[in-house]
């Protein structure tokens, strides 16, 4: 069976580091400029060299995205940005996601690293991957319209070094392929330019024109009015059907998530991958464990999508457009100090005597009570009461750089 890259995202350093310790064969990220989420944190120069080169010495690609559909007036900072990427020392990119042929043709002119037809292009069938490979592209990441039989049939009518690449987790777009105008003529944010204010989560009612001020619900039944809300899409328990299909990387919806998401999830799918290709058996039997842990982080219910059909009503959700919570993020582990306590930066409150979680990579999560806290001057603390205060824990048991604290969130 062919080796099956695990591609998560990262929107952030800290989130890189995360999703390379957590299970990913690859990350990809954003820079500055010229990709899809405007809104993310993104990455300068600087913090996307340190994060390849983070990921180079665990064995881990990153690609970038520079996936925006460009204007006139892109083209000369596009032309820069692909060229100071090329330039990278001492380590550069591994791949460049490319959506617009202008942006895919300087890529090819002033930087040598592969290019990855982005999703955007909407690639539906084996000759646009045929196309793209005679212009040199190394990878299509599929549309998110099409079927496992449809990537099944690319695959047999594609040469076999030309990678297929395809969304398996995470929110699913209401546009065709992530074309989103909705954005665009509410907003004036265009979403093909890394802006998109997600539209298809608003809720909406009629008003007809004579009648200012009088607003009619829309109902597409009787739960409500969240007419273009998608489930998140979720093939977990479907990864033998991915694997026979011939995908070459899986890919993880996300850039804009918190380092507790992308953890989880990359754990969760790292974990079914290397079972199933142990045995199918260890996969089904370990298949209610990958379930809960991937319920344990937020989503917004569960849909396989496009795989196995066009979806039907039952794949939108009608009656709220807010997310499944399972467990709040409190925080990385980072350095231990002298007394034997760890450091961490806060990502949400907790205090002395509570119940939290310890999530650790290879796969346990480990009940502690927190015994102690101090302030970086030693003074003790009852609480971290400030966002992204940096302090130290003690939780009673050795932690590792990189563990994360979480708390369960009771309804």
């Amino acid at each position: 069976m062919k080796e099956t890259e695990l591609l998560v995202p990262a929107g952030s350093l800290e989130v890189l580091k995360i999703a390379v310790i957590y299970g990913a064969d690859a990350v990809y990220i954003g820079g500055d400029a010229f990709g899809l989420r405007a809104k993310a944190k993104n990455f300068s120069m600087e913090e996307m060299e340190e994060g390849i080169i983070f990921a180079h010495a665990h064995g881990v690609k990153v690609y970038v995205t520079a996936n925006i559909l460009a204007h006139n007036e892109d083209l000369a900072g596009v032309r820069e940005y692909l060229k100071k990427l090329g330039e990278m020392k001492p380590e550069r990119p591994d791949g460049l996601i490319i959506a617009d042929p202008a942006v895919f043709a300087i890529a090819g002119e002033v930087c040598d690293i592969d290019r990855h037809i982005s999703t955007q292009a909407n690639n539906t069938n084996y000759g646009t991957f045929q196309f793209w490979q005679k212009l040199g592209a190394t990878r299509v990441v599929t549309a998110r319209e099409l079927s496992l039989a449809e990537i099944k049939e690319i695959r047999a009518q594609i040469p076999e070094n030309m990678q297929i690449e395809t969304f398996v987790h995470g929110a699913m777009c209401i546009s065709y392929s992530g074309r989103c105008l909705l954005s665009n003529y509410f907003t004036g944010r265009d979403a093909n330019q890394g802006e998109c204010t997600h539209p298809c989560r608003w809720k909406y009612s009629v008003v007809e024109e004579t009648r200012p001020g009088e607003y009619f619900p829309v109902y597409e039944n009787e739960r409500g009015t969240y007419i273009f809300n998608s489930k998140d899409l979720c093939m977990i328990e479907h990864i033998p059907d991915l694997m026979a299909a011939g995908i070459d990387s899986f890919k993880i919806e996300g850039r804009m998530k918190t380092a507790l998401y992308v953890a989880t999830v990359a754990r969760t799918y790292r974990k079914a991958i290397d079972d199933y290709l142990e045995s199918a058996q260890k996969y089904e039997q370990n298949l209610p464990w990958y379930i809960e842990q991937i319920k344990s982080c937020t989503y917004r219910q569960f849909t396989t999508g496009f795989f196995y059909g066009k979806p039907s009503e039952e794949t939108q959700i009608y009656d709220s457009n807010t997310y499944e919570r399972g467990y709040t993020y409190l925080g990385t582990v980072g350095k231990e100090d002298e007394q034997g306590m760890y450091c961490i930066e806060q990502r949400n409150k907790f205090s002395v005597g509570e119940e939290i979680e310890i999530m650790k990579p290879d796969g346990r999560n480990i009940k502690v009570t927190v015994r102690a806290m101090k302030d970086m001057e030693g003074n003790g603390m009852e609480s971290c009461p400030h966002p992204k205060q940096v302090f130290y824990v003690d939780v009673g048991t050795p932690l590792e750089e990189y563990d994360i604290l979480r708390r369960q969130e009771i309804d």
